[in-house]
């Protein structure tokens, strides 16, 4: 790592795929240990083998104190206390508000935003007794706006970002910082089966069942996973150490 600091060991939940994967990646990169939280084990290992001296697979549901106090003994034997945490499992699902049953509701809330919770309650006091934390949460422009038909997930997904910015006040002398990074639409596997279910549905061909998602980007395309991680990379380092309670929009200028 820069400046000759030793390197800091990182949980990135969400990490074996997507957007979790493009971060897990650069933060290896950048000299971390990385602790790869998946909800299966074995997509994790697959990535950690990549690079062994700095990766390690774990699972998990997030959402699952005991199931996440098992894997962080685990992650903790491999490369010591936690001091950054990328908070970035999550799923999305549609469905007209009348619609929407409750347990739909309630998968929203247990992966996006309880298991946002838990995972922090989880490793803070590393951080507390090293004096020094990163904490980013991966939200969503969903977590700023509103979008029809996925009600649950940005009521979870704003959720999420309330926490972020209560956490960054109560830990704001204590050297732990708290933000959220907001990707829009990004070319990952959960955008990718969207397309396929919106042409599907519609009838459409796959090209203009995708444009319905790269529309709302004045950029017009879909954000790359690399441009997520590199935002969440930023501010999980030293030179961010005055940023903390925000919500940065990585979205093309849909969210300003």
């Amino acid at each position: 790592m820069s400046g000759g600091q030793a390197p800091r060991h990182a949980l990135v939940t969400g990490g074996s795929r997507g957007i979790g994967a493009a971060i897990v990646r650069r933060l290896a990169a950048e000299g971390h240990h990385v602790t790869v939280l998946g909800r299966g084990l074995q997509a994790a290992q697959a990535l950690a083998a990549q690079d062994p001296g700095h990766l390690h697979a774990v699972a998990a549901d997030v959402a699952d104190a005991a199931q996440m106090t098992a894997a962080l003994a685990d992650a903790r034997a491999r490369f010591g206390p936690i001091t950054v945490l990328v908070n970035n499992a999550g799923q999305a699902e549609s469905a007209p508000f009348l619609k929407m049953d409750i347990d739909l509701w309630q998968r929203m809330l247990h992966v996006n935003l309880t298991g946002t919770m838990v995972c922090t309650q989880a490793v803070l006091p590393d951080m507390l007794a090293a004096g020094w934390g990163r904490i980013v949460n991966v939200a969503s422009t969903a977590g700023r706006k509103g979008y029809a038909y996925v009600s649950a997930y940005c009521a979870a997904k704003h959720g999420v970002i309330g926490l972020t910015r209560s956490l960054a006040l109560e830990l704001a002398a204590k050297g732990v910082t708290v933000n959220a990074v907001c990707p829009g639409y990004t070319d990952t596997d959960i955008v990718r089966t969207s397309v396929e279910r919106v042409a599907a549905k519609t009838g459409r061909s796959a090209q203009s069942a995708r444009n319905e998602f790269t529309k709302v980007n004045p950029q017009g395309r879909l954000v790359d996973p690399d441009e997520v991680a590199d935002a969440v990379v930023w501010l999980c380092g030293t030179r961010a150490a005055a940023v903390t309670g925000q919500a940065v929009s990585v979205s093309g200028g849909e969210v300003m």
